[in-house]
């Protein structure tokens, strides 16, 4: 989708950057690479997270907020899986419920984000 660098990459199996570690920092700059305009949406949610995991006295928020950040970056990694991904949320968001290709692409992108949580490209 549009705010991606382009890059010429194939070191790494068709990735644009390797898979970083699960550090805010590792996320931050793959992010930076991969989808630069969710930088700020990143920053945002971690504000909000470290401030749930202050409240809660609970490292769980920010676990998620890694996963959940791992995984969008997992996705834009690889151009071709992000194009896959983005197609099927547009097929959701335009398609009527009833229309099988609706629940296809459902099937879809719970495919893709079951596959990119696992780390299993």
């Amino acid at each position: 989708m549009g705010g991606r660098m382009p890059t010429q990459s194939t070191d790494h199996g068709g990735e644009l950057v390797p898979r970083p570690r699960k550090t805010y920092p590792a996320l931050r700059a793959a992010l930076a690479q991969v989808a630069p305009s969710r930088l700020a949406e990143m920053a945002t949610e971690r504000d909000t997270v470290f401030t749930m995991a202050t409240q809660s006295n609970s490292f769980g928020p920010i676990a998620m907020f890694q996963l959940k950040w791992a995984t969008v970056i997992e996705v834009e990694r690889f151009p071709e899986v992000s194009r896959r991904l983005h197609a099927a949320e547009q097929a959701v968001q335009t398609l009527d419920k009833d229309d099988p290709a609706w629940r296809a692409a459902m099937d879809e992108i719970r495919t893709i984000m079951d596959t990119a949580r696992a780390g299993q490209w």
